[in-house]
């Protein structure tokens, strides 16, 4: 079982994940999120809580593992014009540019060579985020 709530603190947002498993190590997560009519994005980091807790505590926020993740929706050319040779779905809106990045530790080995299995991880990730994301702004109503 897992356990999330989350906390505004500013801008940001600190969602708080913790594991029925006492095994398994606690998590922040570090979110911010901007929407206006230049677009919009979603920036986000895990952070491991006893980690932060030694930072809050004056200790040094360089042994902080912070890796952001994120991504940004941008309008595709202006409203009402549709890229050429796609369906009539894209009139009413224009579409979208999505730009998805991830920033995931591999291994701890700068040298060291990515796994076939971890390309496929890195892959499968990606498009189950952005299906994701389409599935999301697809459901209020915005077109595909």
């Amino acid at each position: 079982m897992v356990i999330m709530f989350s906390v505004t603190i500013g801008s940001i947002i600190v969602v708080v994940i913790q594991s029925a498993n006492s095994n398994q190590s606690n998590m922040l997560i570090l979110q911010e999120s901007c929407t206006d009519t230049s677009g919009s994005y979603v920036v986000y980091a895990p952070v491991d809580v006893v980690a932060m807790n030694v930072v809050l505590n004056g200790g040094d926020p360089d042994y902080v593992a912070l890796l952001p993740s994120g991504f940004a929706i941008l309008p595709d050319g202006p409203p009402g014009m549709a890229p050429h040779g796609e369906g009539a779905a894209l009139e009413a809106g224009g579409g979208s540019l999505l730009t998805v990045a991830f920033q995931i530790l591999v291994d701890s080995v700068p040298t060291a060579k990515l796994s076939l299995g971890s390309v496929a991880t890195v892959n499968s990730l990606i498009a189950c985020t952005v299906e994701r994301i389409k599935a999301a702004v697809c459901a209020e109503g915005n077109p595909q």
